[in-house]
């Protein structure tokens, strides 16, 4: 159970990943806002507390590994990096511009930190589990955790997994679904509704647990609960697309975005604003 103290410590943390996420994607005028937004807290859990990684070696053997499957959402990820130390923060400034080390979507042979490079939906969760099996193979107890979006979970590939990481439980995979109710060109429910995507995954020999996505305490629970589960986990976070960006949060098409620098400045000064809960 998480101290008082760590929480508002891990809170802090997921004010300060929003904030780098608002200015390296305020330095650019546009991008994937939405997704980046929805996943902040999980992001702030996991490298606040759970994973066990090291900045200075970022390829230490037996650290945890986070694959984001839904790789749109590189900025935050980029940020929790940066602010974490895998990185000069500076370098955020350059995100998708040409030259970068911070490509649109996940990329493991430019970004320290970035375990597998991801972005063509779909195949991250497969590439997990593969990472998972190896370890499973060579006898690690470290834990493999991955990042699908529910507009992602639209496609096959997606389910294969999920079959078979059932039918072959990898006790040490920990999958989340991003659950925000959008995808790239709307609401999940109007294009292709994912129905009870809890229900689903437990008919599919999974453990599945859902718990609300922006917090803290709930996710971390979550997490520990997986850990000691002999089955296959995964999380579904019901979360909100641009969560925490008032320009973003509740639009509809908010997956990818231009704005203005007024827009951005407004938007951090309002996040600056906010007392830690």
């Amino acid at each position: 159970m998480l101290t008082e103290e760590k929480k508002k410590e891990i809170q802090r943390f997921a004010k300060l990943i929003r904030l780098e996420t608002f200015k390296e994607l305020g330095n650019l005028g546009f991008g994937h806002i939405g997704g980046a937004m929805s996943i902040v807290e999980l992001l702030a859990v996991l490298y606040g507390d759970v994973m066990n990684i090291d900045p200075n070696n970022p390829k230490m053997e037996g650290r945890d590994w986070l694959v984001v499957s839904k790789g749109h959402s590189g900025p935050s990820v980029y940020a929790t990096l940066a602010l974490k130390g895998f990185f000069d923060k500076e370098l955020l400034m350059t995100l998708n511009q040409g030259g970068t080390d911070l490509p649109s979507h996940c990329d493991r042979n430019h970004t320290p930190g970035i375990d597998m490079s991801t972005g063509s939906l779909g195949q991250g969760i497969s590439m997990a589990l593969g990472v998972a099996m190896g370890n499973a193979m060579d006898k690690n107890d470290n834990f493999v955790y991955c990042i699908v979006g529910d507009g992602e979970c639209q496609e096959g590939q997606v389910w294969e997994a999920f079959m078979y990481a059932g039918n072959h439980p990898m006790k040490n995979l920990i999958v989340f679904v991003d659950n925000n109710k959008q995808q790239l060109d709307g609401y999940t429910d109007d294009i292709n509704s994912l129905g009870d995507m809890r229900e689903k995954i437990e008919d599919f020999g999974w453990f599945a647990q859902e718990v609300d996505g922006h917090d803290i305490e709930q996710i971390y629970e979550a997490i520990m609960r997986a850990q000691e589960s002999e089955k296959s986990s995964a999380i579904v976070l019901h979360t909100i697309k641009g969560k925490g960006c008032n320009f973003a949060e509740g639009v509809e098409l908010n997956h990818h975005m231009k704005f203005k620098k007024e827009q951005m400045d407004e938007a951090i000064e309002i996040l600056l604003k906010e007392g830690d809960e």
